[in-house]
């Protein structure tokens, strides 16, 4: 199956954190399709919001519009470019990558190298995981002036590359984690729309800085005060080799949503979803976290006097690398279930935490 066109526009324009920009107008532009109320507010992110019609509760529905990239920090006199991370990689997933660093003029081309395993000597060959500081992106300039022309301190970069169409619905490329999230919001949204809305207003929303400082989600939940956010994200898929089902629990590709129940996420909310989950017949499975969630659920649930707030995942393979891997089947089933429960809410519906 072909990667739907906003998808595959999300996943290949580059936004990593502070610099989403870009990303963000794929989104934005995607959801003028179904609704006039798109906004975007002063940190740069954006939300679409599907009007309601019946005086039920507001929903949004967050995923991060960033992803994790590299910004510049040095350019040597040699023309080699220094560099450190924009959100948590591991270094050994970089090297030998190619990168495309955006630049005041337009994007410029560069590699990630590293000494040929010809010239290392027994000490290099012992220390196999080197740290970002070590690493350098080289441009082929010929100079430290030439790079200096090009390239400015403070720019950004990401890894080039395409997603690409694997066996069985399943795609890999970088920036899912969480274009997935984005792309799941505006579908949910898309199909509330379709159905003539919900009894309150559901809002798509594309959150910056996630992979930062979570300021995107948290600023957004202070100025529209929801009744209920459900962030959005991926979650690990726990069937690759290595993984410990034992501390992972078992949300393999192509077993749906992950819907996580935990210590900071409100359980009648959560227990909703639960429920829309099985009335629709939409397979999904539970995880559970009794302390932070790494996500943007833990910047919004304390906003004002405290916002109900739900997690919903979709199981990803080798998260925080070029090549995240994710079944499109859970990616249709989660903006189902999040769509079935916007449209299941009423005038009357509240959420108390029980």
């Amino acid at each position: 199956m072909p990667i739907p066109d906003v998808l595959r526009s999300l996943l290949t324009t580059a936004g990593p954190s502070g610099y989403e920009t870009a990303a963000a107008a794929v989104f934005a532009d995607a959801c003028r399709a179904f609704t006039d109320h798109v906004e975007v507010d002063g940190v740069g992110s954006v939300t679409a919001t599907v009007p309601g019609k019946a005086g039920g509760p507001s929903v949004v529905l967050a995923g991060h519009i960033d992803e994790i990239g590299l910004i510049v920090t040095h350019i040597t006199d040699e023309g080699f470019i220094h560099f450190s991370g924009v959100g948590g990689w591991d270094p050994l997933v970089l090297i030998s990558q190619r990168v495309e660093i955006a630049t005041q003029d337009g994007r410029v081309s560069g590699v990630l190298g590293r000494k040929p395993i010809h010239l290392e000597t027994p000490h290099d060959r012992r220390k196999q995981n080197p740290e970002i500081h070590e690493l350098h992106i080289d441009i082929g300039a010929k100079d430290g002036d030439a790079a200096r022309g090009l390239v400015r301190i403070g720019d950004a970069a990401v890894i080039a590359g395409d997603p690409v169409e694997l066996q069985d619905r399943r795609i890999a490329g970088r920036s899912m984690d969480n274009r997935l999230g984005c792309y799941i919001a505006l579908q949910a949204a898309r199909l509330v729309a379709e159905a003539g809305g919900a009894a309150g207003d559901v809002i798509a929303l594309a959150a910056v800085q996630e992979e930062i400082t979570g300021t995107g989600a948290r600023t957004t939940a202070h100025r529209l005060n929801p009744d209920a956010v459900i962030i959005v994200d991926v979650a690990h898929a726990t069937c690759a080799p290595g993984v410990d089902e034992r501390r992972q629990g078992k949300h393999h590709l192509g077993s749906g949503p992950v819907i996580q129940r935990g210590s900071i996420l409100h359980p009648a909310l959560t227990e909703a979803l639960i429920e829309t989950g099985g009335s629709e017949e939409i397979p999904h499975t539970l995880a559970a976290s009794g302390d932070i969630t790494s996500t943007d659920a833990d910047m919004v649930h304390f906003e004002r006097e405290g916002i109900a707030t739900a997690l919903v995942g979709v199981p990803v393979r080798y998260m925080h690398s070029p090549v995240e891997l994710v079944d499109m089947g859970d990616v249709e089933q989660c903006a189902k279930l999040l769509a079935a429960f916007c449209l299941s809410l009423t005038a009357e519906t509240r959420f108390q935490r029980q």
